[in-house]
């Protein structure tokens, strides 16, 4: 909890230096910001979860040049976003993307809801990012609760409830909501909602904060106290773990390869991948006998996930020109009405395929 009266020493002051900072030293020249078009600040709040600034900014140039409003993307396939978002990761935020446009498309007459309420009620859409979509392009007042905004008002308020506790969390929201602007929320929100996030992505660092260009540091309880670093509490921490994959990299002559719809869940949800077996004893136990004299096992690599390492180890097969794939195995989307088929070279760009696969495929071409 905040010290005593923290939120009301904080409340007369926190949102006009904060608004003020915003219009003086934020950030101006993201392409996301300056404009209150909703399907594109959807679009960069999808993509910015999670995932770095810098990272996003192509995606979001290419998703913007080929799906130029939220009905180009209504009316794509889903293989074709998931090829366009292939390497950004967190795969799901891709599939709720589109189903999320096509929503607003039959739903909504190709309009996203005004209110945060409302826009939770579309898939993928939590309260943070109902919150940005809102505050930026309708004005209203709701506060946002990002990991940038949480730092933020964590540390003005010496806030040390334990963020891992939904109730803690929930009790912050309540304290952001208080803190907002109350006048000219037209201009005041925008910039205010910009302006909490710029300073955790700036100034309110995680490590080594500079506090003071800060421009609330005179009225900030963490400030005071020495240890701006020690908020946010949080306590219970994601363990990091290890897997180790054996991937079939099934080739016929023409170069075209074997990829398969991984299921809906699950590590690569929906993309097209090579087939995927738990031990090399099982890829080699799937395969045809006369096939064995064909296979070369590749050097294994790893690929790093946010919480887990993929050890991941190629085996290649030789298959005939006209030679079939042996029926699904456990690892495939095999419900799926078209869960797996030759691919050639031409045909890898356009489909949704995990970052490191593609990168396989493409650097033993």
């Amino acid at each position: 909890m905040p010290p005593e009266n923290a939120t009301q020493a904080v409340l007369p002051h926190f949102s006009r230096e904060l608004v003020q900072w915003q219009k003086n030293h934020g950030r101006h020249s993201l392409p996301w910001q300056n404009t209150r078009d909703p399907y594109r600040v959807w679009l960069s709040e999808i993509m910015l979860q999670q995932t770095q600034v810098a990272t996003v900014l192509g995606y979001y140039a290419r998703f913007l040049n080929r799906f130029p409003d939220v009905s180009d993307l209504a009316a794509a396939h889903t293989d074709e976003v998931l090829g366009l978002w292939s390497g950004l990761g967190y795969y799901s935020r891709a599939r709720n993307l589109h189903r999320c446009a096509q929503q607003v498309v039959a739903n909504h007459g190709g309009q996203f809801p005004r209110t945060a309420e409302e826009l939770q009620t579309l898939p993928g859409i939590g309260p943070s990012t109902a919150a940005a979509i809102a505050s930026f392009c309708f004005s209203e007042r709701i506060a946002i609760l990002d990991g940038n905004v949480k730092r933020v008002l964590t540390r003005v308020l010496a806030f040390d409830g334990d963020m891992a506790q939904g109730s803690q969390e929930k009790k912050l929201r309540e304290i952001a909501n208080e803190l907002l602007p109350t006048t000219d929320l037209k201009e005041s929100m925008p910039r205010y909602t910009q302006g909490i996030m710029d300073l955790g992505a700036t100034v309110c660092t995680s490590r080594r904060p500079a506090c003071l260009l800060c421009p609330v540091h005179k009225i900030c309880f963490g400030f005071a106290s020495g240890e701006p670093e020690k908020y946010p509490v949080k306590t219970r921490k994601l363990k990091r773990s290890a897997q180790s994959l054996s991937l079939l990299w099934a080739q016929r002559p023409d170069g075209s390869v074997w990829l398969e719809r991984r299921p809906a869940t699950g590590i690569w949800g929906g993309l097209y991948c090579l087939p995927v077996f738990e031990s090399e004893e099982a890829l080699l136990a799937f395969l045809p006998k006369k096939l064995l004299a064909r296979t070369e096992v590749l050097p294994p690599f790893r690929h790093v996930l946010t919480h887990k390492d993929l050890h991941l180890s190629p085996v290649i097969a030789g298959f005939a020109a006209t030679q079939k794939m042996p029926s699904a195995h456990e690892g495939a989307d095999s419900e799926s009405e078209s869960y797996g088929a030759w691919f050639t070279p031409a045909d890898w760009p356009a489909l949704g395929l995990p970052a490191p696969i593609r990168k396989l495929l493409e650097a033993n071409r």
